[in-house]
């Protein structure tokens, strides 16, 4: 009696244990099945059946036609899209050919793969990118590294995602580019140099200082217990934060991180999402560094002017621009097209976000000129990032339009570009003023 007990109580172990594995296999395949079909190694997939990926007009950038996998005809359009859209080797995080391989070939949680095409209405994506501005973009690098990005700040949607170097997924060559595999955009982080000015204002302002009232003493250079920080302009004598920033004054920003101190400094940073990751349609971007816990006051002081050991994402600090454009907030980035609206991320107060309007409209209207960007009304700032081993420096521009109709905000880096406004302006030029036709812009 006992021994039939005992096997009565196995087998209702084992029998619990079966159920309870049988539900455990169940619940993975429903919640998990797309991403095992999806897998480099499934043969189950074939070219001839897999959906078709547009832009946000319409414009097919992927398909197939018989057994082969077709893109875009213009070159530019096919290479400065490739890491958003294709990616026959897999290794690119962002490229919807990798990401959404199961849905572009149709799987069914309840059928796989053997729903016919004609009834299945999800094998086709639609990203918001517009491929006819990340083909302009791409060419204006002219062979430089680097990311751009151009987003609507009020919509989440990127119109432009461009990451070179790149290669043509046509004509895939054997030994792609170095780098070629990130998308710097999300993927890569950068020595931000003068663009991190912007940080460092709205430090002060949040600080409570009345920076209409600041005034700083600049005569080209300044001892701050290490090496001289010096102002690639010379002396521009007493100034203000509005042409401090304009001008883009070493001298000034370092005193002010020095002033603001090591605490605010960080917490400013950490506030503006530089030691963050966020999410681009599900992928995270690469979050940047931020460290003076243990500076020292020449550190510290370089810090301030975005040197040190400081270090930006491109999409980050995008959307940095973007918010201070939306009053404080923004919505997190998406460049896969979506039935939900993004979720709102805030950066600052409405009034932060109003003084910082003003500085880097000034900015844009009274030294680098209106023209740049063909008449839409923009605020920005640009950067030279000293880079070392004897390299060129980085150059950067970010910034916004606050047009109502076109809620644009931007940022381009060139990887040995030299001064920011030379090498990022252009680029940044082409991808505003081209991303705000491609909303209907007509000037």
């Amino acid at each position: 009696m006992k021994r039939t007990l005992q096997r009565s109580i196995v087998s209702l172990i084992l029998a619990a244990a079966f159920v309870l594995g049988l539900g455990v296999l169940c619940f993975r395949y429903i919640t998990q099945g797309a991403s095992w079909a999806a897998k480099p190694y499934n043969q189950h997939q074939s070219p001839e059946v897999a959906g078709v990926i547009y832009d946000r007009n319409g414009v097919v950038l992927a398909q197939s036609l018989g057994e082969e996998r077709v893109f875009h005809e213009d070159y530019n359009v096919r290479v400065g899209t490739m890491h958003c859209v294709a990616d026959e080797s897999f290794n690119i995080a962002t490229a919807v050919q990798n990401r959404k391989r199961a849905m572009l070939h149709g799987y069914s949680g309840l059928l796989g793969y053997s729903l016919p095409k004609e009834l299945n209405s999800s094998r086709d994506v639609t990203l918001t990118l517009s491929g006819e501005v990340c083909g302009k973009v791409y060419e204006a690098f002219g062979g430089k590294k680097g990311a751009c990005v151009v987003y609507n700040y009020k919509t989440g949607e990127v119109i432009c995602m461009v990451s070179a170097p790149s290669f043509d997924p046509q004509n895939v060559p054997e030994n792609p580019p170095d780098g070629s595999y990130y998308n710097n955009v999300v993927s890569t982080t950068y020595a931000p140099g003068s663009i991190y000015k912007i940080l460092t204002t709205v430090a002060l302002i949040e600080s409570g200082e009345d920076v209409d009232e600041l005034r700083f003493s600049c005569e080209g250079e300044r001892d701050f217990g290490g090496d001289d920080v010096r102002c690639m302009d010379g002396a521009h004598g007493e100034i203000g934060i509005y042409t401090a920033f304009s001008q883009s004054c070493n001298i000034a920003f370092s005193e002010a991180a020095t002033k603001l101190g090591r605490e605010n400094m960080q917490s400013i940073s950490e506030k503006l999402g530089v030691t963050k990751s966020f999410s681009v349609s599900g992928i995270k971007t690469k979050a940047g560094n931020f460290d003076v816990s243990e500076a020292t006051d020449n550190e510290l002081a370089w810090s301030g002017v975005g040197q040190h050991t400081n270090m930006v994402n491109p999409m980050q600090m995008a959307m940095l621009c973007g918010a201070i454009a939306n009053g404080g907030s923004t919505r997190e980035p998406i460049y896969i097209e979506s039935s939900t609206s993004p979720s709102s991320i805030k950066f600052m107060n409405n009034e932060t976000a109003y003084k910082m309007q003003d500085i880097m409209r000034y900015t844009v209207g009274n030294y680098y000129g209106d023209y740049m960007f063909s008449g839409l009304t923009c605020g920005a700032k640009t950067g030279t990032a000293e880079v070392g081993e004897d390299k060129e420096a980085n150059g950067w521009m970010v910034g916004y339009c606050n047009d109502e109709d076109y809620p644009l905000a931007f940022a381009v880096v060139v990887e040995e570009g030299g001064l920011g406004y030379y090498s990022a302006g252009p680029i940044a030029s082409i991808a505003l003023v081209e991303s705000a036709r491609a909303l209907g812009y007509e000037g």
